[in-house]
């Protein structure tokens, strides 16, 4: 297979993995820009060693060794392995005869950063909409509140569409990675939150203009994932630590607060959409602290401790 061969088949690729495979669309960039990183690395081969033929997988061979030496992170090699493995199992299903077979490295599991339920309870309870810096303090509010009362992803609560929500039963649809439906709940304070939101400032930001979207920016369209991360930047301000705020922060708080809280690891990880359960065991990293805390409150026997058991026979 030719440079030019290859541009086609990865267009294809591509177009496979959107449409049949229906995957994320950070997933789609990803794998473009990894592909396109590797034909950029063949094309400079090229000009550099004309005289040398080398097969497909020999390049590929060739590319990914160039990586070690970059010292990119584990995570970064282990994506662009993933990218070419899914990209030679697409070949070869088109007749295509290619060994490609690099083992990705073994990932260090860094446990995830969470805030405190006291960190978050005072920035959505003791922070006054009139002390936020923002035109629209009832939908960044609303939408904090919604990312900690559901888990949900970024992407999702930005797709989120008033047919996807049922305030009687504090649920709301979203599609996560894959556009795999599940469905998400939420409180009643969630609820006053975003019932508040949309009697009066969605009113405003709509401008005359139709949209099915919640949540909207000031022109009236679908707000973004950046304004989002803007709204959490505003809010971190209020917080006299270092830890940078965001929404999936805020997802991991979510997860870890309700294992502290005895809720199943198999509820939580159909909560957060996780297609493995390994994925979200990373959230028993409940530390001896904690777990003393939680003994020490819910414990039968630390109710007795002021019970005199010897008067109690008298």
């Amino acid at each position: 297979m030719n440079i030019t061969e290859f541009i086609n088949k990865e267009k294809d690729f591509l177009s496979f993995l959107e449409v049949e495979k229906n995957v994320s669309t950070n997933t789609l960039r990803a794998y473009q820009a990894d592909l396109g990183q590797f034909i950029n690395f063949w094309e400079k081969y090229l000009k550099n060693d004309k005289k040398i033929f080398l097969s497909l997988d020999d390049l590929m061979k060739k590319y990914i060794l160039s990586l070690f030496y970059k010292k990119i992170s584990k995570a970064t090699l282990a994506r662009k392995l993933s990218c070419f493995r899914s990209f030679i199992l697409f070949l070869r299903s088109m007749g295509h005869k290619l060994s490609f077979n690099f083992k990705s490295p073994k990932l260090d599991k860094k446990l995830p950063i969470v805030f405190s339920v006291d960190e978050i309870f005072y920035l959505l309870d003791s922070i006054k909409d009139d002390d936020l810096p923002t035109k629209y303090p009832l939908r960044d509010r609303t939408i904090f509140e919604l990312f900690y009362a559901t888990g949900m992803r970024c992407s999702e609560l930005v797709d989120i569409k008033l047919t996807d929500i049922d305030l009687e039963n504090k649920q709301i649809k979203v599609f996560g990675k894959g556009r795999k439906e599940r469905i998400v709940l939420f409180g009643d304070k969630a609820k006053m939150s975003m019932q508040k939101y949309f009697e009066i400032e969605r009113m405003q930001l709509l401008k005359g203009l139709d949209s099915d979207y919640l949540f909207l920016n000031y022109t009236g369209q679908k707000i973004t994932a950046r304004s989002v991360q803007r709204i959490f930047e505003m809010f971190r301000k209020f917080l006299k630590i270092e830890k940078r705020l965001t929404p999936h922060k805020i997802r991991h708080s979510f997860a870890t607060h309700l294992l502290t809280q005895g809720v199943d690891l198999r509820v939580i990880q159909e909560l957060l959409g996780h297609e493995n359960i390994s994925t979200t065991e990373i959230y028993t990293h409940v530390t001896n602290a904690e777990l003393a805390k939680m003994c020490d409150e819910k414990h039968p026997m630390n109710r007795m401790k002021n019970f005199d058991f010897m008067n109690s026979k008298k």
